[in-house]
């Protein structure tokens, strides 16, 4: 949605023949900014077929490209919508649901996917209370889903992401719910690094882990997930804190962004047509 709307604003100012260049540009752009997010690719795709069916006089093509991501956002809204009453009907009354990084209203154009579950449960009067792993090294978990959490009143505790197993060991975990940034055909998951090893740690002790996500992040032009690319972002994010240097000169600093989840850790996706449990594999087509 904000890729498709960023592609809109980039013509906001154009005239004549410069739209579909300016356009094609700004596409060309945000499809680099995340390469293992699928579904800003697939919205971008979207708004090049706009300007290939599209009338070629400025105006018209402004008006197109607005309204394709206009209508992008208003489907990821009901999708959002779909997704969480799906999905609330794995969280039983007094689960204590784990989440990593966000996958809320503030990710979305909606509820959210995996956060929505929670809201979705909580709005059927299901008693849930969150842990939100602080999600390292952007806090995306503490900054982000623990504000949302708080402001709709729902219990929540932030963690970090490194007590999460202990969590699990003391038995304060019923599920994990995590989002994704894309899924491969069979079933391999790509999310917020640090959601592997959360994958792992639930596989040990007999919890849940649930993947939500819109049919737009699944990717079936990929086998498994050896083939999904994973972002490698700057050092900076792990070697500073507040604009001070906390790893010495010299120690090299490696920061991926995702990491994948393989199919077998994964107890079932969540998405706007159901919920889909394994074996995965030919089924997600």
């Amino acid at each position: 949605m904000a890729a498709a709307l960023g592609v809109a604003l980039a013509v906001r100012d154009c005239a004549g023949s410069v739209v579909k260049e300016t356009a094609l540009d700004a596409a060309s752009f945000l499809g680099g900014t995340r390469p293992t997010a699928v579904n800003l690719s697939w919205a971008l795709e979207r708004m090049r077929r706009v300007l290939d069916l599209a009338p070629g006089e400025a105006t018209r093509l402004r008006e197109s490209l607005l309204a394709e991501a206009l209508a992008i956002a208003e489907e990821d809204r009901q999708l959002c919508e779909r997704i969480s009453r799906n999905g609330e009907r794995l969280l039983e009354d007094g689960y204590t649901v784990l989440t990593h990084c966000n996958a809320g209203a503030l990710a979305t154009a909606g509820m959210g996917t995996a956060l929505g579950v929670v809201y979705a449960a909580v709005e059927n009067g299901k008693r849930i209370r969150v842990i939100a792993d602080e999600t390292r090294p952007l806090l995306q978990g503490a900054r982000l889903t623990a504000w949302e959490l708080v402001a709709r009143g729902i219990d929540v505790t932030v963690i970090c992401d490194s007590a999460a197993a202990w969590m699990m060991k003391q038995g304060k975990v019923s599920c994990v719910l995590v989002g994704a940034d894309r899924v491969a055909a069979n079933g391999d998951a790509a999310n917020k690094i640090g959601s592997y090893s959360l994958a792992v740690a639930a596989r040990e002790h007999g919890i849940p882990f649930y993947v939500a996500c819109p049919y737009s992040t699944i990717d079936l032009s990929l086998r498994d997930g050896s083939c999904i690319p994973v972002e490698v972002r700057g050092e900076d994010e792990v070697a500073c804190f507040r604009g001070s240097r906390t790893v010495p000169e010299g120690a090299r600093v490696e920061n991926p962004a995702f990491d994948v989840v393989p199919n077998r850790y994964v107890s079932a996706i969540i998405t706007e047509k159901g919920v889909l449990r394994p074996p995965y594999e030919g089924r997600l087509a």
